[in-house]
């Protein structure tokens, strides 16, 4: 009778179990909304779509900008925010009973005062309200206000907008497919229900937002590095001739979920020989050779943050001659670069300084062949280097180029070289934390020099402790 009570009232306890984030306080979300508040004015109001469900089988991520303004991680859910009144209010699908009995408690419109408890909002409704509360937002009367939505796409997991725009132009192009995105027709919505309506855009305020990180933030993108550091050193010790390219994906897959990832900031670049080439390689189905140096640029989605390293080792443990001098060349580049980044700088003043340092490197150096030396000449022109913003997201929105630098900003340095006559392409990447007094580089424990990416491959790695199993296999 008591085994029989237990398996009745266990799925109930667990219906009742809420899940919500716990890296961040109720006063982070309020100051963030409050942001934008003060941001868009008096006469206007800020409207947020969420993510909606997935079909199939695939697990709920909320996109970046819902989660930086609510934490919440319930589908189909829309955030209000009115200047008249500096309130804000959450629009929630309504309980479903038959869905929460499988996948747990799901936080719903149901749930006004756990909700309003947990973000910090106003008012917590279902959305069939938010109809009428957009026409009292001023409709009514004569003055109505600017509706500030995001038009850029929304991040929804391992995506960055760049690829997300990119994506959008294939499907336009495409005379047979030609979709609208989501958010055009979510304006279409609105202007179709509302034409009194002026519609502005939200996304450059959030990008500003998003571009220097809260000590919170820092601390997820810091764990998030140190995950993506441990996994490409557990790649670096299963690496040796005659394995796969996704075999080193999987050595580091396995540490990111031991250490709490739910999965890739970005799918894995792993690229042996001249597939390292083709800057973003995905297919990692080639066997990596001896005498090949084989690049990773790999990191987790932790909690709604990632991170981006790039290392890139011999795979059979030991640098050649050629190899080191186009190897030490790469981490004197990015030495350099990080010894000009602080607050009040340019990306284009640290550019040009580490630049002068290395024509002052190269006095002296030889290479053992001259399309090396006009490979890493050419290195020094390339502005390239100075790289893109990290975040939620990998190529993170905001803007860190041509714009003093600012304690919180946090980017990729990321020096590189090709070299076409070989079909060669040489980079290590390192993730920058602007501090209020210089630098910090959050991947700097990754090993980077020749002698400690080598005493690493010396190392056993996981492909060694627990083998690939031959299949298919008999059972006997």
């Amino acid at each position: 009778m008591i085994v029989l009570l237990l398996c009745v009232t266990s799925p109930l306890r667990a219906q009742d179990n809420h899940h919500y984030q716990t890296d961040f306080s109720i006063e982070n979300f309020k100051e963030r909304r409050l942001k934008i508040l003060d941001a868009i004015g008096i006469n206007s109001i800020a409207l947020v779509q969420g993510t909606a469900g997935h079909a199939g089988f695939s697990v709920f991520r909320q996109s970046n900008t819902f989660y930086y303004l609510t934490g919440l991680e319930s589908d189909h859910a829309y955030l209000l925010l009115n200047g008249k009144n500096k309130q804000a209010t959450l629009y929630l699908p309504h309980r479903d009973k038959g869905r929460e009995q499988g996948q747990g408690k799901i936080l719903s419109a149901e749930d006004e005062e756990l909700v309003k408890q947990l973000t910090g909002v106003n008012h917590v409704k279902g959305y069939e309200f938010l109809a009428s509360d957009l026409l009292r937002t001023g409709l009514i009367k004569a003055d109505a206000p600017t509706l500030y939505t995001p038009l850029s796409p929304a991040e929804t997991g391992n995506d960055s907008r760049d690829e997300l725009l990119y994506g959008q132009a294939r499907t336009a192009a495409d005379p047979w497919d030609g979709r609208a995105s989501k958010e055009s027709l979510f304006i279409d919505k609105l202007t179709s229900q509302y034409p009194q309506f002026q519609i502005s855009d939200l996304s450059p305020i959030l990008d500003e937002m998003r571009l220097i990180k809260s000590k919170e933030e820092i601390l997820l993108i810091r764990k998030a590095t140190q995950i993506a550091g441990l996994g490409i050193m557990e790649s670096m010790r299963s690496t040796k001739p005659g394995i796969y390219e996704y075999q080193l994906d999987a050595a580091a897959k396995y540490i990111f979920y031991l250490n709490g990832a739910r999965g890739d900031g970005y799918a894995s670049i792993i690229g042996g020989g001249t597939n390292a080439y083709m800057g973003h390689y995905f297919h990692k189905t080639d066997i990596l050779n001896d005498g090949d140096l084989v690049l990773m640029d790999y990191a987790p989605d932790y909690r709604y943050y990632t991170s981006d390293v790039t290392r890139i080792w011999p795979v059979n443990g030991k640098f050649d001659s050629s190899q080191k001098a186009l190897y030490n060349y790469i981490v004197a580049y990015r030495d350099a670069l990080f010894n000009y980044v602080k607050p009040g700088v340019t990306s284009e003043e640290v550019l040009d300084m580490a630049a002068k340092d290395m024509k002052e490197y190269l006095k002296g150096k030889t290479f053992e062949k001259p399309h090396y030396l006009k490979a890493v000449q050419e290195g020094i022109k390339f502005r390239g280097h100075f790289q893109h913003p990290v975040g939620m997201a990998v190529h993170d929105v905001g803007i860190v180029h041509r714009t003093p630098l600012k304690a919180g900003m946090v980017f990729t340095i990321d020096p590189m070289i090709w070299i076409p006559e070989e079909r060669l392409y040489i980079r290590i990447e390192d993730m920058a934390l602007v501090t209020e007094t210089g630098v910090e580089n959050l991947s700097g424990f990754v090993p980077s020099s020749i002698e400690a990416i080598e005493k690493t491959i010396k190392e056993k790695g996981l492909t060694e402790f627990r083998p690939a199993t031959k299949l298919p296999f008999k059972n006997e």
